[in-house]
């Protein structure tokens, strides 16, 4: 079975075209600035297939052209992998937000598109380019071939009410859906699982799951359902990100509406797109943010002091919410990439009895995963590399295995 795996921006679209017998990457790509102008010869369309790369700019207008062009790589360029779309058995799609409403997977239906629209203003940017996604899929695969959604927020629907509500008048919930949805869940799920069966699938698990990029969560795993996790309506809250600010003091936004003379559509673009890292020192790169630090800029510094302490409150916080730790994984981009982060976050965890192997912390990046605790650590600590293209991937399967 050929699965093909979708994720879809406001003006991006990154694939994996994944063979399910081997669980093998035929082909994977990204189409970047759809809808947007290519300015100064960027680069905007990458695809790897047979172990080579085709880089080049194009102007992509929409969502359908962008699925025009993979469609168009995967089966007439010099790197094609298909003779025929037909080949193509399934197509899963990445779904940020599912509400209360979808707490797993589902084949994509007309009732399913409905719902999923009616949630876009939880979700004012992503769902509607997920939306997309299968919409465009649809027009170019028509209806026979089955399309199922994966929902972020999914996995974190096992939360409990006193993770997951806010001290706001109680209409809001009612009304408007106002409390924690999480997100990132499909990273957490694959690593959390994939934790739990390398300590031997224990009926019993406490872990911590620190996925960090640009864009960041941890989630508190109790034998393998989510408990409680940082992002709460939105992606912006919880700890700092590359752009985005992460939880701050509520009444910092009309403070600073007013002395700024912000709209409020003004105000979210600030905490969302010009704040976190870049907001501090300028840029939201971390590799960029590491060479600054060690050549002694004092934001860079700042940073990296910021994320640690926040990492450190939030795993140990959970670590006390749950009642104990087994186990924490470090993921996502910086996760898997930073080794000096892991250092110093584990090392304000020895209280706890945290203990890692430096040596081989220090060469797990970029690529590398497994267990970076000493076999005298009271709690394990492991990198492992995140798949959320290979777990969308696993759920269609199932699904359309079911039909």
């Amino acid at each position: 079975m050929k699965i093909l795996v979708i994720n879809c921006g406001s003006s991006s679209l990154k694939f994996q075209l994944i063979n399910m017998d081997d669980e093998s990457v035929i082909c994977k790509g990204t189409i970047e600035r759809i809808g947007l102008p290519i300015e100064g010869g960027e680069k905007n369309i990458i695809y790897k297939a047979n172990g080579e790369s085709l880089v080049y700019d194009k102007e992509i207008p929409s969502h359908i052209d962008a699925f025009n062009t993979v469609m168009e790589l995967m089966t007439q360029s010099e790197l094609k992998v298909l003779d025929s779309l037909d080949e193509i058995d399934a197509v899963g799609h990445r779904v940020v937000q599912g509400g209360e409403k979808y707490t797993k997977s589902v084949k994509f239906t007309e009732q399913v598109v409905e719902d999923v629209e009616k949630m876009i203003p939880l979700a004012p940017l992503h769902n509607p380019a997920n939306l997309q996604g299968y919409k465009a899929c649809l027009e170019l695969l028509g209806p026979k071939v089955p399309q199922v959604a994966v929902f972020d927020t999914a996995f974190h629907s096992t939360m409990p009410p006193m993770a997951y509500m806010y001290a706001l008048p109680y209409e809001y919930f009612e009304k408007y859906g106002i409390r924690r949805y999480g997100f990132h869940g499909t990273s957490h799920r694959f690593v959390s699982k994939k934790r739990i069966e390398l300590l031997g699938n224990p009926e019993h698990s406490k872990i911590v799951t620190c996925h960090l990029g640009n864009g960041s969560s941890i989630s508190a795993v109790v034998d393998g359902k989510c408990f409680d996790t940082t992002m709460g309506v939105t992606p912006l809250e919880g700890i700092m990100m590359g752009t985005r600010c992460g939880s701050i003091d509520p009444a910092i936004v009309p403070i600073i509406m007013k002395k700024e003379g912000l709209t409020p559509d003004q105000m979210d673009t600030v905490m969302n797109k010009k704040s976190g890292m870049l907001g501090l020192c300028g840029t939201s790169d971390n590799r960029t943010i590491e060479s600054r630090a060690k050549e002694g800029d004092k934001r860079a510094k700042l940073i990296e002091s910021m994320l640690c302490h926040q990492l450190t409150k939030y795993i140990g916080g959970y670590a006390a919410a749950m009642g104990g730790l087994d186990a924490i994984v470090f993921t996502g981009g910086i996760g898997e990439n930073n080794p000096q982060y892991r250092d110093r976050v584990c090392d304000k965890l020895k209280f706890m009895g945290v203990e890692i192997n430096y040596e081989i912390n220090d060469k797990l990046k970029r690529g590398p995963e497994g267990e970076i605790s000493t076999p005298n650590s009271k709690v394990k600590v492991y990198v492992i590399c995140t798949n959320e293209e290979l777990m969308i991937a696993r759920d269609t399967k199932e699904i359309v295995e079911a039909l």
